[in-house]
């Protein structure tokens, strides 16, 4: 057996949480360093490698497997990494034909390797999990590059037993989602049980398994999906939008189907009508190089599927990653526009009457930090593609609630007279290349900002407080009262009026001492001495009578709408207490 001419390679999604070392994992087996260069260390645009068999065959250190294979390769998708890519990822999803998750075996599967596992059911597609940071586990003793099984029964039998019992956690895990699992070398039917292979992606150990399963998966179940027709037009899914020194606006695609050609009339979806447009250069990585970190292409005439390949043509400055890319002649050209036309339809955003402007640089990750912000319950009032712009400060200039005049952007700059409107304004701008620190930024600023008003609300109103005059501690009867007393809930500060509990107003609080110190507030649990301006002690106030902070009801209206959720379980008692007393006369006091 040897390589089948008429098989594309198969294409393989990467997929798991943000830091278990999915582009280590890539990094390992192409010899490189992209991990380094990514934002907050997260993949944030999917990216392509291909590994020829060559390759493989190489790491598993055994020449005469090559001609037990007959695929030509791997062509890995490196899948955005935070939960927040669920739309990306479904894309990849359906675009691999297999797909790796990567869990680190020491912290098990964390939400959004549960989201991926989820989007891999519902396609369908064949995978497997890779359990990586093996090294990690106490006493591990590493062996560069060996297979698993060579350097597990290198160790210790307690390492073994650690590693084992942590495998036995994932695989009740994946249990639980709806997998039947088992250590790769166990597996005799790949179809009933999902193979996890423990690996190191920084020492090497188990990555020539991980390349043995796939090639041997992509055997067994993909043949009949990985025939492909090399004469038919070429079709591909946008990766990226990139402009690029010298060459304008330049597409990267995943060519799955067919052959693209220099010259080709290609049509490649766009927010308004899909682009049509002519091929004026094919740009190929070499082999083993990843087109998020190759600069240098070499041009190439024509490419037949898989491949990642870039794309350099007129106008694509509008086209939108994540929409299918097609090669049209002049006969099918009208049909397919419409096919892609609709296809893009069913990408569109809703949006809120009132809420935050955002930006992103391409319709995935719009679309991922749309679904984050809806997580959150964040409304959303305008959504588009593109750089912060002069008209976007102008338009949210005009909101009025300061929550909302403001501007999220996605792996986005500001344009230069943006930057000069936005001095001028109260337009809060937040910029960031990461999804989730771009939210928790927001997030964040909006809890500071409504602490800071609860604040100055806080310092300018007459809190709730109730407290009893205690028996035997009258010291003085009038002129004025000086009586102890006991805080039972919130707190009262010299200068208030105060109530009875019928709401009548019995007098003012002239000064509060603490053993014979003088204080301005005495709050929850406090004894103190208390003069009392107004009444006589055996005629309007009596020892063991409740009384109250006397709140003004524009204050209670405030804390019941604007500050309720800030205030003190106590302080809340004491406020419910006293609108229930001012409520019995009138039910819509403070309303």
């Amino acid at each position: 057996m040897a390589v089948n001419e008429n098989l594309r390679t198969p294409i393989v999604s990467v997929m798991g949480h943000v830091d278990h070392g999915k582009t280590s994992l890539l990094d390992r087996i192409r010899g490189s360093a992209v991990a380094d260069g990514e934002a907050g260390a997260i993949t944030q645009h999917i990216g392509a490698t291909e590994v020829p068999i060559d390759n493989i065959v190489n790491k598993c250190g055994d020449p005469s497997l090559k001609d037990k294979f007959i695929v030509p390769g791997l062509l890995f998708i490196d899948t955005p990494g935070h939960h927040a890519f669920t739309s990306l990822r479904s894309r990849g999803g359906a675009l691999a034909d297999l797909a790796i998750v990567i869990v680190d075996v020491n912290e098990g599967f964390m939400p959004q390797t549960i989201e991926s596992l989820h989007i891999l059911k519902r396609f369908k597609t064949p995978f497997v999990v890779v359990a990586n940071k093996i090294d990690r586990i106490h006493g591990w003793e590493a062996n560069k590059n060996l297979p698993f099984l060579a350097t597990y029964n290198k160790q210790s039998e307690r390492v073994k037993s650690d590693l084992d019992n942590k495998l036995y956690e994932l695989i009740g895990e994946l249990y639980n989602i709806g997998f039947n699992s088992e250590r790769y070398d166990r597996v005799n039917d790949f179809q009933r049980n999902i193979g996890v292979i423990p690996i190191s992606a920084a020492t090497g150990e188990g990555i020539a398994d991980v390349l043995m399963i796939l090639l041997g998966l992509a055997q067994r179940f993909l043949e009949g999906n990985l025939h492909y027709d090399a004469t038919a037009p070429g079709t591909g899914t946008v990766l990226e939008v990139k402009e690029e020194k010298g060459l304008g606006t330049t597409l990267d695609i995943i060519l799955y189907d067919g052959t693209i050609k220099k010259g080709d009339t290609i049509v490649v979806g766009s927010l308004g009508d899909p682009i049509q447009t002519k091929i004026r250069a094919l740009l190929k990585p070499r082999p083993l190089s990843e087109i998020k970190a190759e600069e240098k292409f070499q041009q190439v005439s024509e490419v037949t599927a898989a491949v990642g390949v870039k794309i350099s043509a007129p106008n694509l400055e509008g086209a939108l990653a994540g929409s299918p890319v097609r090669v049209v002649s002049t006969d099918t050209i009208d049909a397919i526009t419409e096919e892609i036309k609709s296809e893009i339809a069913d990408v569109q955003i809703d949006t809120d009457t009132i809420g935050i402007t955002i930006k992103a640089d391409t319709i995935g990750s719009l679309e991922a930090l749309v679904n984050e912000l809806k997580k959150e319950d964040i409304p959303i009032r305008k959504a588009n593609v593109g750089d912060v712009s002069n008209r976007d400060i102008v338009e949210v200039t005009a909101i009025e609630d300061p929550f909302f005049s403001v501007i999220v952007g996605f792996n986005v700059k500001i344009l230069p007279d943006a930057k000069e409107k936005l001095q001028s304004t109260d337009v809060k701008l937040f910029l960031n290349d990461v999804i989730y620190r771009l939210i928790d930024d927001y997030k964040d600023w909006v809890k500071k900002q409504k602490e800071l008003a609860e604040k100055e609300i806080s310092d300018t109103i007459t809190k709730p407080g109730r407290f009893q005059i205690m028996p035997d501690c009258t010291f003085r009867q009038s002129k004025p009262a000086v009586v102890g007393v006991k805080i039972i809930a919130g707190v009262v500060k010299t200068g208030v009026d105060i109530t009875n509990a019928d709401g009548e107003v019995v007098g003012k609080v002239k000064g509060l001492q603490m053993r014979g110190e003088n204080i301005s507030e005495a709050k929850i649990g406090m004894e103190v001495a208390m003069g009392i301006e107004g009444p006589t002690v055996g005629r309007q106030i009596k020892e063991e009578d409740t009384l109250f902070v006397n709140v003004p009801e524009r204050h209670a209206k405030k804390m019941e709408h604007e500050i309720y959720d800030s205030m003190t379980a106590d302080e809340l008692e004491a406020l419910d207490a006293f609108l229930a007393i001012k409520r019995r006369g009138n039910p819509f006091w403070a309303k």
